[in-house]
Order: C-alpha cells, then sequence, then structure tokens
C-alpha cells in the first residue's frame, strides 16, 4: 500500500516495499534528492575520476529468479547496501524504472529514461537494518 501526498507516493514500511517490488517487475532504488534534481543532470558523476556517467547510479531491489530465501530478505539486503547515503542531508531513497544504458565503476546499473514510482519512508531504512541485521551474518564474508 502506498500512501498519498505531495509529490511521489510513499512507502511506508518495508513489507509494502517488498510487496511492491514482487507485483512491479523492473524497479531500481536510488538514493539522491530526488527525481526533480537527477533528472536535471540526466547522469551521475563517478566523484572518484570525474567522469559523467550515461545514465543515473541505482541499485537493484528485484530478488534474482535463483534466490531461494523469502524476497523481503533481498529487499532489505538491498536497501541496506547504501542506506548511509540518505542520510546525508537533502537525500532519500526512492524507486524508479528506467533502462539501463551501461554499468557504472562499481557494477551498478546506469539508467535513462527515468520514471519516477514512489519514495521510501524513512522506516523502511530502519526496519530494513534491522530485519538485515536479523536474518543474515552481517559481518561474514568469504573468507571467513
Amino acid at each position: 500500500m502506498l500512501l498519498k501526498g505531495r509529490g511521489l507516493p510513499l512507502v511506508p514500511d518495508l513489507q509494502a516495499l517488498t510487496d511492491l517490488v514482487r507485483c512491479r517487475s523492473g524497479l531500481y532504488l536510488r538514493q539522491s534528492q530526488g527525481p526533480e534534481a537527477d533528472m536535471f543532470g540526466q547522469g551521475s558523476l563517478d566523484y572518484e575520476s570525474g567522469v559523467k556517467m550515461p545514465g543515473l547510479s541505482v541499485t537493484t531491489i528485484e530478488p534474482e529468479p535463483w534466490w531461494p530465501r523469502p524476497p523481503i530478505d533481498w529487499v532489505a539486503r538491498r536497501v541496506c547496501k547504501y542506506a548511509d547515503l540518505s542520510e546525508v542531508e537533502g537525500r532519500h531513497a526512492w524507486l524508479l524504472h528506467g533502462r539501463v544504458v551501461g554499468r557504472g565503476p562499481d557494477h551498478e546499473p546506469l539508467v535513462t529514461d527515468i520514471e519516477p514510482v514512489a519514495r521510501l519512508d524513512d522506516l523502511v531504512i530502519q526496519e530494513a537494518r534491522s530485519h538485515y541485521a536479523e536474518r543474515f551474518d552481517v559481518a561474514r564474508d568469504s573468507t571467513n
């Protein structure tokens, strides 16, 4: 269930986000000042090299077909991947559709033809962090 308000519809909680991702294929997650600011620039900047990329840098949020666990586990993990970016003043997490035109230096999809879909409430980030810590061995990596 999306809440209506000013601007984009608001995704109120982690379960609502998971339901939306399961019902609407091809969504991406972005952490920024929002669609209006992003569409003005029409592309992300690779800050290390200073190179302007051909699209907006986004995060995949839809579970891969091979994922055997509940979709909410995947969604929570993906929200947490760049959640720290939403703590920067003026930034927030939002969902979009877009056409992939390449990959960025961190292997992230770069998209154009942006269709803003919804904004994530801050509660979604909090719930995702709790869920992720509860369901995953967060500090473990392949060398452990």
